[in-house]
Parts: structure tokens; sequence; C-alpha cells
């Protein structure tokens, strides 16, 4: 039998040859969501390239790409809603495409969004690939697609946006790209709130790295004085960098778990005894990409404060305009409380209940399946987030859409039947998502 230390594991394929399966699968369905809403809409007298670009959200997305920040409306209650509570990322790429292609802004923040949704498959693919496989990536992507409220993907809005720069950051990250992983963590801040949630991830898996480094390239005064091998020792002890690298390839073909810190440009650490701890990346590209993380966020936060008058918390004054802010899911409790009032409004709180207890089931599934600590820190925010925010209830299911790393244990389940049967099961969920897309837009949609 080969020696596993010697064997030349084959070379994989690029990563996006690999991704497209995942890609042509995440097409197939937005193509059928996307068709069965025409149908719908036209059935109903409605347009359905106006209902996914002009209305809601995309409304107050393309006047900020037109006219700019400062429009405000005031209602009766005193409520003001401000578009500087929109974040300036996507409103920026509409105002460019708009200049370089003969396309509407509300067209442009169509593109956008429909790129932006391919860009967010592949990443999720590349995650979910990383972590457990290509198979367990070509199933995240299927369950990403078929969400019921996955036709938000297509609409100009920012969560396809949001979720590509997210999950290409979190990627970035697992594989050791620091200034990558900081920079798309910028960029992910100025598109939403929950930018945060992705500067959290870099933050934490940064200083884990470097706790780690430190952990193991700073031995005890008395491992240095009694554990130092001889020449003659580190001669056949030591196996070649060639060597190490082929251990560390088999083991990825094999679908096993990287030593810690043994991302892409991290090598994983030496093999046999007496083995010097191999450097991981340099420390000051790690710092360099913490750095940059939270400069999106921060900037347009204080930018706002600025243009308010109101200082660093004037974001959350125009978020209060709104109804908008963090009261640790209180507000939350009290909706799901006052479905118990009648029968069929409880069907719908026990419905509640059931939703939010499966989402933390999935969440505690990934801890105990220890997926890696920068997916879990990036769900966690966005869960708490999106749960314990008092924001329309209507939409926290688009606003859980980002989170997911939270799919990756219902993709190993649906990557270990046949094919066939998991390709029948897919097909159902696309089909239920397409119809509650068309229903959904056609009537009440998302805020």
């Amino acid at each position: 039998m080969t020696d596993p230390a010697t064997r030349v594991a084959p070379t994989r394929a690029p990563l996006l040859r690999r991704a497209a399966p995942a890609l042509l699968g995440y097409a197939a369905v937005r193509a059928l969501g996307l068709g069965v809403l025409a149908v719908w809409s036209a059935a109903r007298g409605k347009n359905a390239f106006t209902l996914l670009t002009a209305r809601w959200d995309s409304l107050w997305y393309t006047r900020v790409a037109e006219l700019g920040y400062g429009y405000e409306v005031r209602l009766p209650n005193g409520d003001v809603h401000s578009n500087l509570a929109f974040f300036p990322l996507l409103p920026w790429l509409e105002r460019l495409l708009h200049a370089v292609a003969p396309l509407s802004y509300a067209g442009a923040g169509f593109v956008v969004s429909l790129v932006a949704s391919l860009a967010a498959a592949a990443g999720i693919f590349a995650v979910a690939d990383r972590v457990y496989g290509p198979r367990a990536g070509v199933c995240s992507v299927l369950l990403w697609a078929v969400l019921p409220v996955g036709i938000v993907q297509s609409m100009a809005y920012s969560e396809s946006l949001f979720t590509a720069l997210a999950a290409w950051s979190l990627y970035a990250v697992l594989t050791g790209r620091w200034v990558g992983a900081g920079t798309l963590a910028a960029l992910a801040g100025l598109t939403r709130p929950v930018g945060a949630a992705v500067v959290a991830a870099v933050w934490v898996a940064g200083a884990l790295s470097f706790r780690r480094q430190r952990d193991t390239s700073v031995p005890s005064r008395q491992e240095r004085d009694t554990s130092v091998p001889s020449r003659q020792e580190r001669d056949t002890s030591v196996p070649s960098r060639r060597e190490r690298d082929a251990v560390v390839s088999f083991g990825r073909e094999r679908g096993t778990r990287h030593a810690p810190g043994a991302h892409d440009g991290e090598h994983a650490p030496a093999l046999g005894p007496g083995a010097p701890v191999t450097p991981y990346a340099p420390g000051r590209r790690r710092a360099l990409g913490m750095l940059l993380a939270p400069l999106g966020a921060a900037g347009y936060v204080l930018w706002v404060g600025h243009r308010t008058g109101k200082g660093p918390l004037g974001y959350l004054d125009v978020q209060a305009g709104w109804r908008n802010g963090f009261d640790g899911g209180y507000a939350f409790a009290r909706f799901v409380a006052d479905k118990f009032t009648s029968v069929p409004s409880a069907l719908a709180g026990l419905g509640l209940i059931a939703g939010v207890a499966l989402l933390i089931w999935l969440y505690v599934t990934g801890v105990r399946a220890r997926q890696p600590v920068e997916l879990l820190v990036y769900t966690g925010v966005v869960l708490a987030l999106a749960l314990c925010a008092s924001s329309y209830f209507g939409s926290k299911p688009r606003l859980l859409m980002p989170a997911f790393p939270l799919l990756l244990p219902l993709a190993r389940a649906l990557a270990r039947p046949r094919t066939s049967r998991s390709a029948l099961l897919t097909a159902g969920l696309a089909v239920a998502a397409a119809v509650y897309g068309a229903f959904w837009l056609n009537g009440t949609g998302p805020p």
C-alpha cells in the first residue's frame, strides 16, 4: 500500500468549474420562480418587473441612486422615514450601471441583483465545499435558492448583494486571505446594517488565529531546554515540505478536516516528532484585514451622524424613525403572544414558534458539528439581529436569508441519498417556492 505521506493527490478542478452544477441548478430555480411570477402577475393584471423593481425598499434604493440622500417622508403619527436608513453600496452600483448602460435605475437594480445572486450562490458553494465537500456545496446552493422567500434574491433589494459579499468574505477567512476578507467585509458593511456580522466573524477568527499562532510558536522554557532535537533527529523526523503538502492534499481529497490553521496560505503544522511549527500567514496581513473589516459600516454610520448633526448615534435615530431598534426580542415575543387570541391566529403563532425553534436547532446542530468559528459567529449575529430587532415582523424571513450557514446541516443530509431522490425533493421545493413567491409578491410582499 502506498504511504499517504508520499502519495500525490490528484489535482482538484478549479473552484468555478466545481461550482458549475450548483450555479446551473440555481439559475434553473430562479428562472422557474420568475416564470411563475410573470404568469401569475399577468393573470392579475400586474407587471412582474414592477413588482421586482419598483415597490417597497427598491423604490427607496432607486431614489437614492437618482437623487442622492436627503429625502424623507413624515407620517401623520410623527414617524419620519428617511432614506438615510438605506446603506449606499446598492444605489452606487445602480447609478454606475445606469451611467454606462441603457438601463433605468430600476432596471440597473434588477441586473445588479441578478448578478449578485449568482455571485452569492458561488460563494455559498465555495464555503460549503471547503467545509463539507462539493455535494454538500451543491445542495447548500439549491436549498438557498428554494427558500420560501427566495424570490427576493431576484428583486432590486440588497439581500443578494450582501449575501455574496458575506459568503466570499467568509471563504477568504477560511482560506487565509485576510486582506481580501477584510475588504469584502468593509463592502458588506456598506450594504446593510447586518454587515456587523461579517465584521464580527473576521475579528473573532483573526483573534483566534493570532492566539493559535502564539500558542504553537512560543514553547515554554522547559520545552526549549529539553526537547530541541539533534541535527540527525531533525533530518530523519521532519518530512519535507513536499511530503507535508501531499499529506494535506490527500486529507482534503479524502474529505477530512483540516488541521487548525491549515487554510490556503497557512500550511498545516509539520508532522513527526520534534518537528518545528510551520508559520501561519504573516501577522501584518491578518491585522490589516481586521482593520479594514469595519471601515464600511463605521464610515457610513459616522457620516450619517455628521449629516444629521446627532453625532455617532445619529444613525440609530434614523432607524428609530422607521420603528426599528434592538430590544432583545421583546417586541417579537409580544407579536407572537398576540397571535394566541383566537384559534385561527393561534395556528400562525404555533408556526412562528416552530420556525424559531427550527432556526435554533439548526444553529445548535452546526455548533455540535464543529463548524468553523467564523461561520458560527456570523450566523449567530445574523440570527440575533433578525430575531431580536423590533422591526416590521413581516420582513424577518428575508432578513434571515443571508444566514446561509444554517442550511449546511440540511445540505449534508440532502447530499447523502441517491442523486435522483435528492433531485426530486429539490424540484418539489423549487415548485413550491416559485408558487409561494408569486403569491407573496402579488399580495402583501416584503416591506
